[in-house]
């Protein structure tokens, strides 16, 4: 199975300066820009970039269908990491700011800030759907010295206030870094460690565990009773396709994802679900794939 390409970066933006980008709940593509960013090493693999001075104004490239609008935001005090769009044409950025400032900011329609607040540590995935709810998960570094990341999956309401936190039922382990996620609207679903199993959270508070035959997946997409997870079991580019019953996921089959040009599809970055599509990009932020049941 080969992906299909969805969004490209136009080339009059350099991409070594995108601080953060996304594919939103719109299917819109989203890149964040600091034209004046400067590339810093990084111990983790490629070099990353970093504004120079704080606040700065970053602009918002935004490709809808191919048509491509632009956004100034300004006076962005956070190392951006994640964002994602708000209804209502609001953006929210998170990352890395100065000791104690509220690593979570919401803009309006006009580019300036609404609203920060405290988001928790070690954010793994922050996604937003059209009825106004913001999903944060978490990794291990923040799940075990954070009082907000601790419960390894909050929704807030798109003003910042938090509304619900998972809790894992009795005899089930809590969650310690989550791998896969998938945002819809009024439902987050998550593959998480250290036992893997498929998550369902819903907004009118029903939550529901499935056990499932993938270990550690990397993305998924979900339409109906039907599941696509996306790496898992030490194979990055296996696909495999489940129905799913009230207690687990059954595998139907399995098979391999590749570019759209055929070539292996061993290195990528996080994919990004929404419903029934898996966005997913390579080693470089200007170019999307998408992936569907």
């Amino acid at each position: 199975m080969a992906l299909r390409p969805h969004a490209l970066l136009p080339r009059q933006y350099d991409h070594q300066k995108v601080l953060a980008t996304t594919v939103d709940a719109w299917s819109r593509a989203l890149w964040l820009i600091c034209p004046d960013a400067e590339l810093v090493p990084s111990s983790h693999g490629r070099p990353h970039p970093r504004p120079p001075i704080r606040p700065y104004d970053a602009l918002l490239v935004i490709s809808d269908g191919g048509t491509v609008q632009e956004q100034t935001l300004h006076d962005v005090t956070l190392r951006v990491t994640h964002l994602d769009a708000l209804p209502n044409g609001r953006f929210i950025l998170q990352g890395y700011g100065a000791a104690g400032e509220q690593n979570a900011q919401i803009y309006g329609r006009d580019g300036r800030r609404r609203r920060g607040f405290v988001m928790g540590r070690a954010i793994e995935f922050m996604m937003g759907d059209r009825r106004h709810h913001i999903w944060s998960a978490y990794f291990d570094e923040g799940v075990y010295v954070d009082p907000i990341s601790a419960a390894g999956l909050v929704r807030w309401d798109s003003g910042g206030n938090c509304q619900w936190r998972y809790s894992a039922p009795e005899g089930v382990e809590y969650i310690d870094t989550v791998y896969a996620f998938n945002v819809d609207d009024g439902v987050a679903w998550a593959g998480y460690y250290p036992t893997f199993p498929l998550l369902e959270a819903r907004t009118n508070g029903h939550v529901r565990l499935r056990k499932t035959p993938v270990v550690a997946p990397a993305g998924m997409a979900v339409h109906g009773e039907e599941i696509i997870m996306l790496g898992g079991n030490r194979q990055r580019d296996l696909l495999h396709r489940c129905r799913m019953t009230d207690h687990e996921a059954l595998l139907i089959e399995e098979a391999r994802l590749t570019f759209p040009n055929g070539a292996p599809l061993k290195q990528y970055a996080r994919p990004v679900g929404r419903g029934r599509h898996l966005y997913l990009r390579g080693s470089s932020p200007r170019q999307w794939y998408v992936m569907g049941i």
